[in-house]
């Protein structure tokens, strides 16, 4: 197991470089106003100048050779508008605290639901009205079908409303927090209910639970021990990518609920053209995105016996 997560992280590590890579030479094609705060007051010679001091006249290897270089010292650069000639590093360490405890209690709070929701729904297949199923069924259709944005705004307007708290976030206020992680939440509990629920019904038509029920064994004890702890290995593998999906999801939500993250930090970059920044933000959420899906190999390789860790079949790696 060891060499096969040593080879994951390596992959990874190659992966994430050839995303940066990408990422940094399709961002520099931005417009050049995006590197400097007072574009329209600087004659042609001083542009050049500074786009020389940046490196950005320097061919697109040294550059990219030259930015692995600062990231490895920690170095994001300075943003150019946001706040002119402030590190980066210093204003995301600000923003990322309140990101990731949004992300962490709306995948908590999924995981609340959405696991209790798939074992209610992969039960009532075997009902006579099959009422969970139809439920989450129609729930599910309806996530999926409506575009975000759309439930988003409409969590936001009648949520609002009918619980009586302010449509606006304030860290102070426990009930502020109430919407964005039920916006948050919801496709990551439609997507847990949806996969547990296949998977469960998948494993309950196995043959050794059909021969379990031959024997007697309780449908209760058949479904707890055996069909739920087996199909929910798979479903461990997308845990992490979920955490890290529901934060890059969360750039519309904390906009749309004035958070103080990520997320909303990044539209914000992005209307006033701060190329620095959306370069550091975007490289970092295409870290976060290898970093899951690297999680979510290891997690399975623990929790899966069946894997295999040869390099080929029947030998050792």
């Amino acid at each position: 197991m060891a060499r096969y997560i040593i080879k994951r992280i390596i992959h990874s590590l190659i992966t994430l470089c050839i995303v940066i890579a990408i990422v940094l030479l399709l961002l520099r094609a931005m417009p050049i106003e995006g590197y400097f705060n007072n574009y329209d007051k600087l004659s042609k010679a001083q542009v050049n100048v500074t786009l020389q001091k940046l490196g950005l006249k320097d061919p697109a290897p040294v550059q990219i050779a030259k930015y692995f270089g600062q990231l490895l010292r920690g170095n994001l650069g300075v943003s150019n508008k946001y706040r002119a000639g402030y590190p980066i590093a210093k204003i995301i360490a600000k923003k990322i605290p309140v990101s990731i405890e949004l992300g962490l209690l709306a995948q908590a709070f999924a995981l609340a639901l959405g696991i209790p929701l798939g074992i209610a729904m992969a039960k009532s297949t075997r009902s006579r009205f099959k009422i969970w199923d139809k439920f989450g069924t129609v729930l599910i259709v309806i996530i999926e079908a409506v575009p975000s944005a759309v439930y988003h705004l409409l969590i936001q307007l009648y949520g609002s409303e009918w619980l009586g708290v302010p449509m606006l976030f304030d860290a102070d206020k426990w009930y502020t927090w109430i919407l964005p992680v039920f916006s948050l939440s919801i496709g990551s509990i439609v997507y847990y209910a949806m996969w547990l629920r296949r998977y469960m019904v998948d494993e309950a038509n196995k043959d050794y639970i059909r021969l379990a029920r031959a024997k007697g064994v309780p449908e209760g004890k058949i479904s707890r021990v055996h069909v739920f702890r087996n199909a929910f290995v798979p479903l461990i593998q997308y845990i992490p990518n979920s955490i890290l999906f529901t934060l890059m999801g969360s750039l519309y939500v904390e906009s749309l609920y004035s958070i103080p993250g990520m997320g909303g930090l990044l539209v914000q970059v992005i209307k006033i053209q701060d190329n620095t920044m959306v370069e550091a933000l975007v490289v970092i959420y295409s870290a976060l995105s290898v970093v899951g899906l690297l999680l979510g190999d290891i997690m399975m390789a623990i929790f899966d016996p069946r894997i295999s860790f040869t390099t080929k079949e029947g030998s050792r790696a």
